[in-house]
């Protein structure tokens, strides 16, 4: 049946119809010629009697259920990230219990899993010293280090706060990689994803923070599984991909740019770490093992599987592209992944219902929904909640 959904640019209400039928199965089994990890969002108990500032109420049944069909399709789950909005909603005794339960459900089937390690038990009120970040952050891989998944060092709000330069990101870090049992992965998250970290590693200036970057992983290889890069920026991560030392690898997380940096060129290519691949999983995983047949034909049919995706997902993080996982969570329940869109937070509400409709619109067409018609009909009920005419 015909939806009419709400223009972006005012012009009023637009006919669509709905594909009929979903995408052909993605087919199973281990991804082979790259480390592919999806950031998991997280569901809301949606009759949960919280504050919008309160402690997160999660709804572990459903959260759970979609980590295990991600590893379904042969993806790593990353957790308690910033996509399971830690910093927006998802406190760190939340997190906690994530990582916890997370860890806990790959080993009894034999899923990757790798979980954010942060600061952010420290709140945003009161400045903390170096003492204070390092504890924290030790903390916190403790955690994760007992649930039995790869820790991912995120970066901290408190720190870009306290640090005075370039020498305390090298302290800091030395400190935990030191400590570590077994190689890390280190997040250097842009000021696009979260303003508090512009700044990050001791200068605004990319190049510069760049080599203080460079500077933390020379010093303890052994300890640096991989990087993820998020700031969007293609040429950059390039660039910096090809200055590791060997073993340590480059995880994407750029958005906008991800099929060709997994894809990669003649000196190499990125693994993946991305909040995209919550929604398109299966079209993600079924993308990477047409990779992995090798040759020009398995970079050509990567290609024309992923290229296509790429329009929703820099529509889903457009600026301020901290408010992506709205979109993130309304796909999900369009694909019945959970029976309700509510969020932690209530961040339901940070993206327009224009965003949402030309959201639909693109997945629909992608094909991402296992059942079109009730994709169809919950957005028919959320246009009716709206109070838009169908």
């Amino acid at each position: 049946m015909t939806l009419f959904l709400p223009q972006r640019d005012g012009a009023g209400l637009r006919a669509y119809e709905p594909r009929a039928e979903p995408r052909g199965p993605a087919g199973t089994g281990p991804l082979t010629s790259r480390t592919v990890f999806s950031a998991a969002h997280v569901v809301a108990d949606p009759c949960a009697d919280v504050a919008p500032d309160g402690p997160a109420a999660l709804d572990w049944d459903a959260t759970l259920a979609f980590r295990h069909h991600l590893w379904s399709h042969g993806l790593g789950v990353a957790e308690a990230m910033d996509t399971a909005q830690r910093g927006m909603g998802l406190d760190w005794a939340g997190a906690a219990e994530l990582i916890r339960r997370s860890g806990a459900e790959a080993k009894a089937v034999g899923g990757r899993i790798a979980c954010g390690v942060g600061t952010d038990q420290l709140g945003p009120d009161a400045p903390a010293d170096l003492a204070a970040i390092r504890r924290a952050y030790e903390e916190q891989l403790a955690v994760v280090e007992e649930s039995g998944a790869q820790a991912i060092l995120m970066a901290s709000r408190a720190l870009a706060a306290a640090a005075s330069g370039p020498e305390d990101y090298l302290e800091v870090y030395g400190h935990l990689l030191r400590q570590a049992a077994e190689p890390v992965i280190l997040h250097w998250l842009g000021p696009m994803f979260d303003p508090a970290l512009d700044g990050y590693w001791g200068s605004a200036d990319l190049d510069a923070a760049t080599e203080t970057f460079l500077e933390v992983i020379a010093a303890h290889p052994d300890k640096v599984d991989g990087i993820k890069i998020s700031l969007l920026d293609a040429r950059r991560e390039v660039e910096l991909r090809r200055r590791l030392p060997a073993g340590v690898r480059c995880y994407t997380g750029d958005d906008f740019h991800y099929p060709e940096l997994i894809a990669g060129d003649e000196q190499g290519f990125s693994h993946a770490l991305l909040g995209i691949f919550d929604p398109l999983g299966p079209l993600a995983a079924q993308a990477v093992r047409v990779l992995d047949t090798g040759g020009t034909q398995g970079i050509e049919g990567f290609r024309t599987l992923l290229d296509p995706t790429v329009a929703l997902s820099r529509h889903l993080f457009e600026s301020p592209t901290r408010f992506y996982k709205t979109g993130v969570v309304f796909l999900a329940w369009l694909a019945g992944h959970q029976d309700h869109f509510a969020m932690v937070g209530g961040l339901q509400s940070a993206r327009s219902l224009p965003h949402l409709a030309h959201a639909y619109r693109l997945a629909d067409g992608l094909g991402l929904f296992p059942d079109p018609s009730l994709a169809e009909a919950r957005m028919r009920s959320l246009l009716t909640v709206y109070g838009v005419p169908q």
